[in-house]
C-alpha cells in the first residue's frame, strides 16, 4: 500500500565537516557532525540526511531535500566579507565552498532555512552582511565563549512580532559559543533576537520562503524543540507542495 502524503516525513540536509576522527583502533579522516543535530531532527519529525564535505551544491541534492539545516562549526573565511583576517579566526574555506552554494540553491528552490551559528553567520555574509570577527575586541568580555568546548547559556530576547518570537516566546535561556556574531545586518534580514549586550542572537528573513538563523545552538537542549519542529513543519509542507 503507497503512504499517505501528509505522513511522509521530510527529508532533512544537515552539512557536515572533514575532521581528524579517532575511534575503535582508527585513526583516520572522517566526515563529521555531532551527534545532538542528527537527534534533534529525528525528534522533531525530521528525517536527517548528512552531506559530505567537500562535495559540491547541486540542484539535483536540493532537489531531493524538504528542508536544510546550516550547521555549526569553524568560521568563515573573512574574504567573504571583504576583511583581513582577525588573528583569532580560523576560517574552512573548502567548507564555505559547499555551503554557500547549498544556501543559494535553496532559496532559489524555495526550501525552508534553519541556519545555527556559523549558519546564521553565512547566511548574513552571503545575503551581503559582514562579522564581527572577535567579540571579546568588541564587548570588551568573553561571555558568549567562557569555556573553549562547553556552552554557556545566554539570556536572549526576542523581537516583538518576529516569526522567531511566535516560535519561542518573548525569551529564552541559548546555549551559545560562539566568538564571532553580526556587525552589519544583510538587507534582506531582520534582526529577532538580541542578548543583553545587543549582541544579535537570531535573524529573519524579511520576505520569501522559511528562513531563520539564531547565534545559539538548540540542539544541545534536548527539552526544547520549538524552533527545529517549526523548521520540520515548514519542511513537510514544502514536501507536499511539491509532490502535488
Amino acid at each position: 500500500m503507497a503512504s499517505n502524503d501528509s505522513d511522509r516525513r521530510p527529508l532533512i540536509g544537515l552539512p557536515t565537516y572533514s575532521e581528524r576522527a579517532r575511534f575503535g583502533h582508527w585513526d583516520v579522516d572522517a566526515a563529521i557532525l555531532p551527534r545532538t543535530y542528527v537527534d534533534m531532527t529525528e525528534r522533531a519529525g525530521g528525517i536527517p540526511i548528512l552531506l559530505p564535505p567537500g562535495a559540491t551544491a547541486r540542484p539535483e541534492l536540493v532537489a531531493r531535500l524538504d528542508g536544510l539545516i546550516l550547521t555549526g562549526g569553524a568560521d568563515l573565511d573573512p574574504a567573504r566579507y571583504d576583511a583581513t583576517p582577525h588573528p583569532e579566526t580560523r576560517s574552512r574555506p573548502d567548507r564555505d565552498e559547499l555551503e554557500f552554494g547549498l544556501l543559494a540553491l535553496a532559496r532559489e528552490a524555495g526550501l525552508p532555512v534553519l541556519a545555527i551559528c556559523r549558519g546564521l553567520q553565512l547566511v548574513n555574509v552571503a545575503l551581503g552582511g559582514t562579522l564581527h570577527q572577535h567579540l571579546p575586541d568588541v564587548l570588551g568580555h568573553a561571555d558568549h565563549s567562557r569555556t573553549p568546548g562547553v556552552f554557556g547559556v545566554t539570556t536572549v530576547r526576542t523581537t516583538p512580532d518576529s516569526r522567531v518570537a511566535a516560535i519561542v516566546g518573548p525569551e529564552l535561556k541559548a546555549h551559545c559559543h560562539h566568538h564571532q556574531a553580526i556587525d552589519i545586518l544583510a538587507p534582506d534580514l531582520t534582526a529577532a533576537a538580541h542578548a543583553a549586550d545587543g549582541t544579535i542572537e537570531a535573524v529573519e528573513a524579511r520576505t520569501g520562503p522559511f528562513l531563520i538563523g539564531v547565534q545559539w545552538h538548540p540542539e544541545e537542549n534536548s527539552a526544547d524543540r520549538r524552533l527545529v519542529r517549526a523548521l520540520v513543519e515548514q519542511a513537510a509542507a514544502y514536501g507536499r507542495e511539491r509532490s502535488r
